[in-house]
């Protein structure tokens, strides 16, 4: 059912209003594919003193790491290193396939503000699939909907932490636009509708701590909250375990070697 913003309260379609404070959101998009790309802000790319790039990379998130508005990220026990990356969810409207650069803007079903939770602490595994880092259950916050009708390419995207921003970085900054990323993406792969492509994270990145609230906004789309709390660690004593290495927080932190010395907070 689709709902509106009318004075401070969700209008449903059927006539119910409801508070937003207290409404409960399921995720607005049911993905079977979830695609990010590694590096596609400018600042980013400075932040890290990395050269510049040719073409973009990219990896997967399960569908399993969608959560709704006003949810809950959680931090297992034992792990120090729960990154934020505010990021635009291009959500796909009608089935993509070797579509043209020009065209890619026709088949998208609109934008969400969403967050592409990481946890360095598994960084030094998985061959940099990212698999363990970004493929918790629950690491893709996406919401509060999904908004059309909007030129994203003159957005903002701006990630809140308690209040505070802690980034930005205008569209006009990426790397390569959403429609190139689309196109790319679909010479290889049929996007269906409902599946996400996360389009890059400005300079900022940075560890999350248990009770923090967390929010992203995208000007002209809305405003993505949720709070992260600590979670037991696994049960099973097996596989990889977590590690804050030398390596790992250098890229938790984005390359500020001074920010080692203190660690990532509370």
């Amino acid at each position: 059912m689709f709902a509106t913003l009318s004075e401070g309260e969700l209008l449903l379609g059927d006539g119910r209003r409801l508070d937003p404070e207290t409404t409960s959101h399921l995720p607005p998009v049911d993905p079977r594919l979830i695609v990010c790309i590694h590096m596609n802000y400018e600042s980013r790319r400075l932040e890290f003193g990395l050269p510049m790039g040719t073409e973009p990379s990219y990896f997967l998130k399960p569908p399993t790491t969608v959560l709704g508005h006003g949810g809950v990220v959680r931090r297992p026990t034992g792990c120090e290193l729960l990154n934020f990356e505010g990021e635009i969810a291009a959500v796909v409207g009608r089935p993509m396939r070797n579509v043209p650069v020009a065209e890619a803007w026709e088949y998208l079903a609109g934008f969400a503000p969403a967050n592409d939770v990481g946890l360095h602490d598994y960084r030094e595994t998985d061959a940099g699939s990212m698999f363990r880092v970004k493929g918790h259950d629950g690491f893709c916050p996406i919401g509060p909907g999904v908004v059309a009708g909007v030129d994203i390419r003159d957005q903002v995207l701006r990630t809140y932490r308690n209040g505070v921003v802690v980034q930005e970085g205008p569209v006009s900054e990426m790397l390569n636009g959403i429609d190139y990323l689309l196109a790319d993406i679909s010479r290889h792969v049929t996007l269906q509708p409902g599946d996400i492509v996360l389009t890059g994270t400005p300079a900022g990145s940075r560890p999350m701590a248990p009770g923090d609230v967390m929010e992203v906004e995208v000007t002209g789309i809305g405003r993505l909250r949720h709070t992260v709390a600590e979670a037991p660690a696994p049960a099973a004593d097996v596989g990889f375990q977590p590690v804050a290495s030398q390596m790992s927080k250098t890229v938790a932190f984005g390359g500020d070697f001074k920010a080692l010395e203190t660690g990532p907070g509370r």
